[in-house]
C-alpha cells in the first residue's frame, strides 16, 4: 500500500473543505491528524504540486483548497500519493524452470494492474465534497 499518505492527504483536504475558504495552518491541521507538522507540510507541498491546495506565506499564512471540493476526486488524491503497487511486489526471483515460477510475475503484474484500476475507478466516482459531507 502507500503507507498512510492517502489517509493523511484526505484528512487534510477534508479539513480544508470544512474550513470554507479559511486559511488553516499546518500546526492546526497536524493537531487534528495528531501527527508532526513537518509531515503535514510535506503532504501540503505534494497536494499543492498536484493543484489541489494553495498556500499563503507569512504570520497569518496557511493553506486552503485551490479548487472546489466538487472538482477534486478521491482518485486524484490517491494518484497524488501513489508510490508502490497496491498489493506489494514479489521480492524474490522465482525458479524459471518451474511452470508456475516462470510465469507468476507476469500474471501477478496483470492482477495488480487490474485491481488498482478498479480501485481508482471507484475512488474517481467520488468527490472530496461527497466525502466531506459525511462529517456534517
Amino acid at each position: 500500500m502507500n503507507n498512510g499518505r492517502f489517509a493523511i492527504s484526505l484528512h487534510i483536504l477534508t479539513l480544508l473543505d470544512q474550513a470554507n475558504g479559511e486559511v488553516l495552518s499546518s500546526d492546526y491541521i497536524a493537531g487534528s491528524i495528531n501527527i508532526n507538522p513537518v509531515l503535514v507540510r510535506k503532504e501540503l507541498s505534494n497536494l499543492r504540486n498536484h493543484g489541489m491546495v494553495l498556500s499563503k506565506e507569512g504570520k497569518n499564512g496557511g493553506s486552503y483548497l485551490a479548487k472546489s471540493a466538487q472538482n477534486i476526486t478521491l482518485g486524484e488524491v490517491y494518484n497524488s500519493v501513489r508510490q508502490n503497487s497496491l498489493l506489494g511486489n514479489l521480492k524474490n526471483t522465482p525458479n524459471p524452470q518451474c511452470p508456475v515460477g516462470k510465469q507468476i510475475n507476469k500474471h501477478l503484474d496483470n492482477l495488480y494492474v487490474d485491481t488498482e484500476s478498479a480501485l481508482i475507478r471507484q475512488l474517481s466516482a467520488q468527490t472530496l465534497a461527497d466525502f466531506s459531507r459525511k462529517f456534517v
